[in-house]
């Protein structure tokens, strides 16, 4: 399964970090360059959605993952980052249209690596790189969830649970 994730993303792949400035996506064009930032020392849970503005059942849950953004309705405060797969070429055409389109106001990145194989297992050893595929952490545990969320109050119920173990 991770190589077909590979072949629906090669055209993907340059060499440097960057912002847009429009919507503020940070590019990320190695994972190395973000891997720190999937862990924390602070009591802070982190979402963290892995997604493509291809990939329908991605941008149907955005709108699921901004909700939480927005929300307070967890005690324990938390930070929502959306990761695109999407190619770096496709930021200004692609990603922020729709992330103006669905007034995504959360975090989002851009992962712009095609070496999928040696930095998935670093995000989870249970992902297979399909997406959408969410990662849930703070700094006692992590929780990974490879499917989509059919409803907002399935996400909150994921959450819920990890912050309840």
């Amino acid at each position: 399964m991770k190589f077909i994730f590979s072949l629906l993303l090669t055209s993907v792949g340059f060499v440097a970090f960057s912002q847009t400035s429009d919507k503020n996506v940070r590019v990320f064009d190695k994972f190395d360059q973000m891997e720190s930032m999937l862990s924390t020392d602070s009591d802070t849970t982190y979402i963290i959605n892995f997604w493509a503005t291809w990939c329908k059942p991605c941008v149907k849950e955005l709108p699921y993952f901004e909700e939480l953004n927005s929300s307070d309705e967890f005690e324990k405060p938390l930070k929502v980052v959306l990761i695109s797969l999407d190619d770096k070429k496709l930021v200004n055409r692609k990603v922020i249209p729709l992330l103006t389109k669905k007034n995504i106001q959360s975090e989002v990145w851009l992962l712009d690596d095609t070496r999928y194989n040696e930095w998935i297992d670093k995000v989870s050893t249970d992902w297979s790189g399909a997406i959408p595929a969410t990662l849930l952490f703070d700094k006692n545990k992590r929780q990974f969830e490879e499917a989509d969320f059919s409803s907002y109050n399935e996400l909150q119920n994921f959450i819920s649970k990890f912050l309840e173990g």
